[in-house]
């Protein structure tokens, strides 16, 4: 049986999987598929903050991962590594260590920013050993390929993709449309 391909299913927020900041009730979400390792992520990550302190309670903001590991060698470590700080409370602030120190994301780093994000240094070190996130890292890596996701940063505003390739301030021009401004 072959089911039809529904853009809105795939991006549809999973309270169980995915990272969300903002109300599930906002006007607007606004979902990035993310590599840490990425330099265009960081520099959206940069105007991501102003944009979201911008448009407040109206934006709920949901990052899944994307690691090119083609291309950044470290970045599928990174994701793991925060959804292993996720299922310890702790993904923004890991998130913002990791674009913080995106030219250092390494093994060896990667445990520094751990500790310094408060985790439990035994249960982290199993898990990343274990490779028990590859698979939900993997799961969200699937889902942007399926919408035809090919590079980072990518960016879904209510479910529409938006071209950020020629800069970040584009979304503001997509989010305001979306909420009649």
């Amino acid at each position: 049986m072959n089911i039809p391909f529904n853009p809105a299913t795939v991006l549809a927020v999973d309270p169980a999987t995915d990272h969300a900041r903002g109300p599930a009730a906002a006007r607007v979400t606004l979902v990035e598929y993310g590599d840490f390792e990425c330099p265009s992520c960081r520099q959206a990550h940069s105007a991501l903050k102003i944009l979201l302190a911008h448009y407040g309670e109206q934006v709920r903001f949901v990052f899944r991962h994307f690691p090119l590991r083609e291309v950044h060698p470290h970045a599928e470590l990174a994701a793991e590594a925060a959804e292993a700080a996720a299922a310890q409370h702790r993904f923004w602030p890991f998130y913002e260590l990791l674009f913080a120190h995106q030219l250092q994301l390494d093994e060896k780093h990667v445990l520094r920013y751990a500790e310094e994000a408060g985790l439990d240094m035994a249960r982290f070190t199993n898990e990343m050993r274990d490779h028990v996130y590859l698979q939900r890292v993997q799961e969200q890596l699937e889902s942007g390929r399926r919408l035809g996701v090919r590079g980072t940063p990518a960016f879904y505003v209510n479910g529409d993709f938006c071209d950020v390739s020629f800069g970040v301030n584009h979304l503001h021009t997509v989010i305001d449309k979306a909420l009649g401004q």
